[in-house]
């Protein structure tokens, strides 16, 4: 490989990228951050499937309305957002 080459990106870190987490460390923030990667990257693939036509807009809403409450539980249950007594 030459200087200028740049290393093979994998397919897993292709289709599925994850970023460093920036900000306030706990590890509740660190585990919902990884969450809300993965429901923004779900989003996407489900916006992609509906904008295309592989999937009808009401299947996709669905779709999308349950992986939004997934990650209010997860938020709810991390007590993320919560005031602290």
């Amino acid at each position: 490989m030459n200087e200028n080459s740049q290393p093979p990106i994998s397919l897993s870190n292709f289709l599925y990228p994850r970023y460093p987490y920036r900000g306030h460390f706990t590890p509740e923030y660190l585990l919902f951050n990884a969450n809300l990667q993965e429901f923004s990257q779900r989003v996407g693939y489900i916006s992609s499937l509906q904008t295309s036509g592989k999937i009808a807009p009401e299947e996709a809403y669905e779709q999308v309305e349950t992986l939004w409450e997934q990650l209010k539980q997860a938020k709810k249950e991390l007590n993320i957002g919560q005031i602290q007594s």
